[in-house]
């Protein structure tokens, strides 16, 4: 019975709270509650540096492999992956090249950022 009278009493507090909030000047609850309050954005994943030999060139899908070396900033081994780049970045190399890139790591897919023959 106690905890049946705790439940309602701490249910009914917390109604009483709601009820009062919409009562008070400035105060608003709902869905437009935070209209007009700038939302914080998500940091944008850090940028890391490789090196490493192109292996493939998918032009239709902007994806180029990339055999690199490790990526101390992403603890990541050497290995062969591919990377997302734009028209711009896959007319400026071939498969064979030796490149220094730097790319961000979003979820499941890496973009790059700059990429340039290594000389």
């Amino acid at each position: 019975m106690k905890l049946t009278r705790i439940a309602v009493t701490g249910t009914l507090v917390a109604l009483s709270f709601f009820a009062r909030a919409e009562e008070m000047p400035g105060m608003k609850m709902g869905a437009d509650a935070m209209e007009g309050t700038p939302m914080k954005q998500p940091a944008a994943s850090p940028v890391a540096s490789a090196s490493g030999a192109i292996k493939a060139i998918d032009s239709a899908r902007h994806k180029v492999i990339i055999a690199h070396g490790a990526v101390p900033a992403l603890q990541w081994p050497p290995m062969t992956m591919g990377f997302q780049a734009t028209e711009a970045q896959l007319a400026t190399v071939k498969v064979g090249d030796q490149v220094n890139f730097k790319f961000q790591q979003e979820g499941a897919a890496a973009t790059i950022v700059s990429i340039d023959v290594a000389k």
